[in-house]
């Protein structure tokens, strides 16, 4: 495990030592051109408290939008970001990559 991947999972740990709803976002697929590769992870706490990435930026706030709904309702998701025009440039993914990101509420 590369060091920071564990400052993530330790600051998911502090988080719900802390009695903090927290959701974990993972890369789980990468096609093309893509900023973070597969394994890549982004925590987010019930306030919207971030450490990590799974984009550099470009579907983050897609990403943490989703992770807040998964703390409320305890469900998972499996998010696809891709290259149509509509979407790329909803979420500014104009790198011209697919992105696969699986979203769920640490328990």
């Amino acid at each position: 495990m590369n060091p920071a991947q564990e400052d993530i999972l330790g600051a998911v740990r502090q988080w719900k030592d802390a009695g903090k709803d927290v959701a974990l976002a993972t890369v789980t697929l990468t096609w093309g051109s893509s900023p973070r590769p597969v394994g890549s992870q982004l925590a987010i706490d019930g306030a919207g408290n971030m450490v990590g990435s799974v984009s550099g930026g470009c579907i983050e706030g897609a990403v943490v939008k989703e992770a807040l709904d998964a703390i409320k309702d305890g469900k998972p998701r499996l998010l696809d970001f891709g290259v149509t025009d509509e979407q790329a440039w909803d979420v500014g993914l104009a790198c011209g990559g697919k992105v696969q990101v699986f979203v769920e509420k640490v328990g």
